[in-house]
């Protein structure tokens, strides 16, 4: 397929990406070698090639063992959004996962103002827009959780971390009972943090259902398993709920379809679930959202008004407010529009 400019440059959000997930290859090397962390590999690219959720998330493990303080922080975040900028990104809501670092001895506040101070720079050198969300990693439990959303809670009460909107949990499904972190939703709902989690990528629709009704989860972040069950798909539909779906990070993270043209998304679309396009761990997986929307397209012979459309419900599905969406969605529009004359 050739590569379509058109769709690389549209304008395009993202709801579904991992700060940690971005950092470029060269970054890895540098970082692991400033901070004394010996990687397996002399490229880290080599790394990248998994049969499983559980098996990248050893290799994700690994990639965060390379922050080991803020300028580490401040420059994966603004690495990433100038990469993401260079393939339409405008809007981003970025997930980062501090436990395994909270846990050796960082403290949240010195990640959080990390982050913030790479986005600051990024935005103001791309005029790229982003938000953060605080992740849970189940596989630290659920007092963990708690004891994160706690302390974050604080940071915002004392004006320091005000880029940080909302609350999800990610990491590994199997085995793991998300009532623990009833609790640290809760609390994250009380303090008026927006809501989201990962579900579905190797979890039954029961648990993507329990995180909607008993969490309060107002998007699920892949969702792929929601068609085992068709009551479940319908209520997710019913309730509006936005999937974050990241084909290409099915396809080689998951390997839950053996390509993006098996991927379950026309029929996720017939069923009336509401679908966002994301890339997850782009860095990790080779990966871009032009190169996302391009695969998407040629998978199943999408019109480029399509792929507008797609656009434009990732904007929808955003937690910004009814003007910045309107704006968003004009920018949108006006730039499908001066791409479509140029196709």
């Amino acid at each position: 397929m050739e590569p379509d400019i058109a769709l690389d440059r549209l304008p395009k959000a993202e709801l579904h990406c991992h700060v940690e997930g971005t950092m470029r290859p060269s970054t890895v090397a540098d970082l692991a070698a400033k901070n004394g962390r010996t990687l397996p590999v002399e490229d880290p690219q080599d790394l990248y090639h998994y049969e499983s959720l559980d098996e990248f998330l050893s290799v994700f493990w690994l990639v965060q063992e390379c922050l080991a303080g803020p300028a580490d922080w401040s420059r994966l975040a603004y690495e990433s959004v100038v990469d993401g900028a260079a393939h339409g990104l405008v809007y981003r809501e970025t997930f980062f996962t501090p436990a395994r670092h909270l846990e050796t001895g960082q403290r949240l506040g010195d990640i959080v103002a990390g982050l913030q101070d790479g986005l600051a720079a990024a935005e103001a050198d791309t005029g790229v827009r982003v938000a953060l969300i605080a992740d849970i990693d189940r596989a630290f439990g659920g007092d963990a959780g708690l004891r994160m959303v706690e302390e974050l809670v604080e940071l915002r009460r004392a004006g320091r971390a005000e880029r940080v909107i909302g609350l999800g949990m990610d990491s590994t499904e199997l085995g793991v009972d998300p009532g623990q972190f009833a609790p640290a939703y809760r609390a994250a709902a009380r303090a008026g943090l927006r809501l989201t989690a990962h579900q579905g990528e190797n979890s039954p629709p029961a648990l993507i259902l329990y995180d909607v009704r008993d969490l309060g989860a107002e998007r699920i972040d892949h969702g792929f398993s929601i068609l085992d069950d068709p009551a479940a798909a319908r209520e997710l539909a019913d309730r509006g709920i936005p999937l974050t779906v990241c084909p290409i990070s099915n396809v080689k993270i998951g390997n839950l379809c053996g390509s993006v043209s098996d991927h379950p998304w026309p029929r996720m679309r017939r069923a009336g679930l509401y679908l966002t396009l994301n890339t997850d761990d782009p860095a990790m997986i080779d990966d871009d959202l032009g190169t996302e929307y391009q695969a998407l397209r040629g998978a199943f012979g999408y019109s480029f008004d399509d792929m507008v459309q797609v656009a434009l419900d990732g904007i929808e599905a955003t937690w910004l407010d009814d003007d910045d969406k309107r704006r968003l969605r004009e920018r949108v529009r006006t730039e499908a529009g001066r791409l479509r004359a140029e196709r």
